[in-house]
C-alpha cells in the first residue's frame, strides 16, 4: 500500500520513531512503514555490528578508540526495506546475513564499550534524518536520538508473546529451544534494560504506546499510519 505524502511545512524532515523491547515487532513494522511511505529507514540496533564489521574489514584493532570512532562517524551504510525485512548495504556490499553472525556480534560488543564510538554513532544516526522522512527503529530513538520527532511510538508485547515469537523463529530454523527459558530471559533483559543508567528502555513522555500482543503487523502498521494522518503528515 503506497501512501500519498503531504508537504511538510517544518524545517526538519519528519521522523517517526518506533522504540520498544526485542520481539515486539519493531523491525518488521518499520520496514513496512518505510516502504509504504517511501521514506528512509534506520535500524539503529544494527549500527554497532556494522561498525565492528567495517573496522575489522579495515584491519583496525577494536581497542583503537579514535580509529573505530572515525569508522563509526563515516559509515557508508543503507537500510533498504524489502517484502521480507531489511537489507543492509555496507559500502556497496550486502551484509544482511553477515552482521547477524556470532562473530560479528562479538565485534559489536567490543566497539559498544568505547565512549567515543557511542558518541560518533549518535551523530551518525541523526544524519539519517533526510527528506522526505525517516522511520527510526530502536530503543532510545524517541527519548535520546530524535527527542524532537513528530511521531513517537513505543511498541511492546507481553513477555509470553515475545517468547512465543522467538521460539517459533528458532524452531523454524531447526534450532532447539526452551520456551520457558526464552520467556524468563526476556523478563530478565527487560528488567535490566529498563533500569540501566544510560538511555533506559522506556517510552518517551509524548510517545503513543502500542501493545502488539494481540495485534497483527498489519494492524500495528495501520495504528501508526493513523497517528501520522492525524498529525497531517500524510
Amino acid at each position: 500500500m503506497k501512501v500519498v505524502i503531504v508537504s511538510n511545512p517544518q524545517a526538519l524532515p519528519v521522523v517517526i520513531t518506533v522504540d520498544g523491547p526485542s520481539g515486539a515487532g519493531k523491525g518488521t513494522v518499520c520496514a513496512i512503514l518505510a516502504e509504504a511511505l517511501g521514506w528512509h529507514l534506520l535500524d539503529s540496533g544494527a549500527l554497532y555490528r556494522i561498525t565492528g564489521l567495517a573496522s575489522d574489514r579495515r584491519g583496525i584493532a577494536l581497542d583503537s578508540e579514535e580509529l573505530v570512532a572515525d569508522v563509526a562517524a563515516n559509515l557508508d551504510v543503507r537500510f533498504i526495506p524489502t517484502g521480507s525485512g531489511v537489507q543492509v548495504i555496507l559500502e556497496g556490499d550486502d551484509v544482511t546475513t553477515t552482521i547477524r553472525t556470532e562473530e560479528v556480534g562479538s565485534l559489536a560488543s567490543q566497539v559498544a564499550a568505547l565512549p567515543k564510538v557511542r558518541e560518533a554513532l549518535l551523530q551518525r544516526q541523526r544524519d539519517f534524518r533526510q527528506a522526505p522522512g525517516l522511520i527510526a527503529d530502536g530503543r532510545d530513538m524517541g527519548t535520546v536520538v530524535f527527542a524532537d520527532a513528530q511521531i513517537k511510538v513505543f511498541l511492546t508485547a507481553s513477555a509470553e508473546e515475545r517468547g512465543q515469537r522467538r521460539y517459533k523463529q528458532l524452531t523454524e530454523k531447526g534450532i532447539d529451544a526452551s520456551l520457558p527459558a526464552l520467556i524468563e530471559d526476556i523478563r530478565v533483559r527487560d528488567e535490566r534494560d529498563s533500569n540501566r543508567a544510560v538511555a533506559p528502555l522506556r517510552p518517551a513522555s509524548d510517545a503513543t504506546v502500542i501493545d502488539s500482543t494481540s495485534l497483527s503487523i498489519e494492524e500495528v502498521r495501520e495504528e501508526i499510519l493513523s497517528l501520522v494522518r492525524q498529525a497531517g503528515l500524510i
